[in-house]
């Protein structure tokens, strides 16, 4: 403002000339002013986040607290390994000031990130490891087919779904922390503080499922898709899945047989299925054995129909879920 005010105090005075290139650096000087950072930050001062699915938002806010402003390319309800983004979306990641997102879960954000030339991005996996996984230890191998599809994951058959191991999402939390500090570093101290938070609560949450699961009867859970295969590695479990690592896949006649046999020899109890995925095939597979049905939530989005309101709710019911199948004491 203090630019304007001295062009009209001496505009009168100057040759045409130069009034003109006063007017201009005045006009270029406001309007550098209310541009920001390019929208990276909020008009008041928040960094903008945005995430590509539920868990890496719920890391976002949680670290980010009253410094960020997130949101998401995922809406509550939307089935994450199909999200396709308008080009609306895509041109908006490019005024992130953070983009947290996990690759080869979704391929069009993947590819979306790569087109927006956004400065600060954080890629999940970076801060731990992935596992190759399948439909589960007894899964069949056939030569004609996807029912073990791994359609989403990398060049490597990497199980995405870390989050859904308390320690391998504490990691995840702990990097998420350190990237928005380099992104926002009047903010770091708060940033990272966060980020410890919630990495200690993560690890308290291991603690909880190593003791809720450690007396049971049965170390083998039947579920819709192989999402869980981190817990069962974490705690010691056989999961087996009616459709691989794709939500999308279809078993075939072969698979079906074969878990109606293992749910036999293993004593399976439970056939669990998901919120955002149909639970047609497990109801199927669960009345042909005359076995209960549960919900294992993945938790890849939060809708009305979640058993919790956030991650570590939701989790703690899935923990239940699972003590009440494997019969855990």
């Amino acid at each position: 403002m203090s630019v304007m005010r001295a062009s009209r105090r001496s505009i009168s005075g100057l040759t045409p000339a130069a009034a003109a290139a006063l007017s201009a650096a005045a006009v270029l000087t406001l309007s550098a002013c209310g541009d920001g950072e390019s929208g990276t930050v909020t008009e008041d001062g928040r960094l903008r986040v945005t995430a590509s699915f539920y868990p890496m938002q719920f890391l976002a806010e949680e670290i980010g607290g009253r410094h960020a402003e997130v949101s998401t390319l995922t809406k509550p309800g939307t089935e994450p390994h199909d999200l396709e983004l308008s080009p609306r979306q895509t041109g908006e990641l490019a005024d992130a000031g953070l983009i947290v997102y996990l690759k080869d879960m979704q391929p069009a954000v993947d590819e979306a990130i790569e087109q927006s030339g956004a400065e600060h991005v954080v890629e999940a996996s970076e801060f731990t490891s992935l596992e190759k996984h399948g439909g589960g230890e007894h899964a069949e191998e056939e030569a004609d087919g996807g029912h073990e599809g791994h359609d989403h994951g990398g060049e490597d058959g990497g199980d995405p779904h870390i989050w859904l191991d308390p320690v391998r999402y504490a990691e995840v939390a702990e990097g998420v922390g350190k990237a928005m500090a380099e992104a926002d570093p009047d903010h770091a101290a708060a940033y990272e503080k966060n980020a410890a938070e919630l990495a200690d609560r993560l690890r308290k949450l291991d603690g909880e499922f190593a003791a809720g699961l450690e007396n049971r009867r049965t170390d083998t859970f039947i579920t819709t898709h192989a999402a869980f295969a981190y817990i069962a590695d974490r705690y010691g479990l056989v999961q087996e899945s009616i459709k691989g690592l794709s939500p999308e896949s279809e078993p075939s006649a072969a698979r079906m047989k074969q878990l109606q046999e293992i749910a036999e020899e293993d004593g399976v109890t439970t056939v669990f299925f998901e919120t955002l995925v149909s639970d047609k095939t497990a109801r199927t597979l669960a009345g042909d054995l005359d076995l209960r049905t549960d919900v294992l939530d993945p938790i890849e989005g939060v809708t009305d129909k979640s058993k919790g309101d956030d991650y570590f709710e939701i989790m703690e019911a899935n923990l239940g879920a699972l003590q009440q199948a494997l019969g855990a004491k």
